[in-house]
């Protein structure tokens, strides 16, 4: 099977997006129209197989100048195991765009593995960072 990446927000598949966001342990229940301003808001990228189906997704909040945070990675468990992080990750770091920043951040509990062969190493200051974090915003 082909892989290819889209930043086309008219290729992707909403309801794929909403269905893994909405579930999984950084955004669940997030409500559909937030997601929609959110995405609007970004610049996405999704993982399409040769039929144009969706199977992966990632986006970056950006200024496309100084900063980016990296945001709701994920692929199908059904498709697993195949490389396609790393080739939306290669695609997300190569991107014109995105290129020069000073500073890319993200949050993950599970994949440090993956992001640090693209860079991403531990925050050397994170006395330094702050965050206003709401329990359980979607209720």
């Amino acid at each position: 099977m082909e892989y290819r990446v889209s930043t086309e927000q008219s290729e992707m598949d909403f309801e794929v997006i909403h269905g893994f966001i909405s579930n999984s342990y950084w955004a669940q229940g997030m409500p559909k129209a937030l997601l929609r301003k959110a995405l609007a808001n970004s610049l996405c990228f999704a993982v399409l197989d040769d039929e144009a189906k969706q199977v992966a997704f990632g986006r970056l909040i950006t200024d496309k100048a100084t900063f980016a945070y990296l945001a709701d990675v994920f692929v199908l468990e059904s498709h697993r195991g195949l490389g396609l992080s790393k080739l939306m990750m290669a695609a997300i770091m190569e991107h014109p765009e995105l290129q020069g920043l000073r500073r890319i951040m993200l949050a993950t509990r599970d994949a440090h593995g993956l992001y640090a062969q693209f860079g991403f190493n531990a925050v050397d200051t994170p006395e330094t960072l702050m965050q206003i974090r709401l329990e359980n915003p979607y209720l």
